[in-house]
């Protein structure tokens, strides 16, 4: 059963966040283009580091090179390209690109700290069963600062959602040229599979009973 009080509360929520102008306004990026995407009905939120220089193009999260590996991660768990879930990030706009050239800018404290109340807002309206934590900036906000080996590839729960942190899908990283990484990246998708299918199951026993 749709909410459509709630759908209406986060439409006025993502309206908010496309206007803020707070880290444009402190000299942190050049201009402010905040990216979210989702509804919230959504079971599952992706939570990312930042949106990449292709989603100032397409204007939705997730949308470059790192995200269509990450939609295909997220296939082989079982979530196509036709269901994606909410999607959103630690900070909301492009941060630029990194000095060295590879990669984009990891988002400073400040920029965390100005776009923390806009996640807090969203997962209070979305409520999320499944938290998929995607890079290390997302993993180190809910479930601490650790190497990623000693978080993907397993799971934990956090209330009444179930946390499950991937590595970033970024061509830049090296960390999946490991292949002791690569099996822990395997074991996370299988872990996200199992809780997909029990909330499958659990919507479906709600239709029933």
């Amino acid at each position: 059963m749709i909410d459509r009080s709630r759908e209406r509360a986060l439409a006025r929520l993502h309206s908010q966040i496309r206007a803020c102008t707070r880290c444009a306004d402190a000299g942190f990026i050049p201009r402010a283009f905040p990216i979210v995407a989702g509804k919230a009905s959504d079971r599952v939120m992706i939570v990312g580091q930042a949106p990449g220089a292709v989603e100032l193009t397409t204007g939705l999260p997730f949308s470059g090179r790192a995200g269509a590996e990450l939609r295909r991660w997220l296939a082989r768990a079982g979530i196509d390209e036709g269901h994606l879930p909410y999607r959103t990030a630690i900070t909301k706009c492009f941060p630029g690109k990194a000095a060295s050239g590879a990669g984009d800018r990891k988002p400073s404290p400040p920029e965390i700290a100005n776009c923390a109340p806009w996640l807090v807002k969203e997962l209070a309206l979305v409520r999320p069963k499944i938290l998929l934590l995607v890079g290390q900036l997302a993993i180190e906000r809910f479930w601490g600062k650790v190497p990623l080996h000693e978080s993907v590839g397993r799971s934990r729960r956090d209330g009444d959602r179930v946390l499950i942190p991937l590595p970033h899908p970024s061509g830049a990283s090296r960390w999946l040229n490991d292949p002791a990484n690569r099996a822990l990246l395997e074991r996370g998708l299988r872990i996200l599979r199992s809780e997909v299918r029990a909330l499958d199951f659990a919507g479906s026993a709600g239709k029933m009973a």
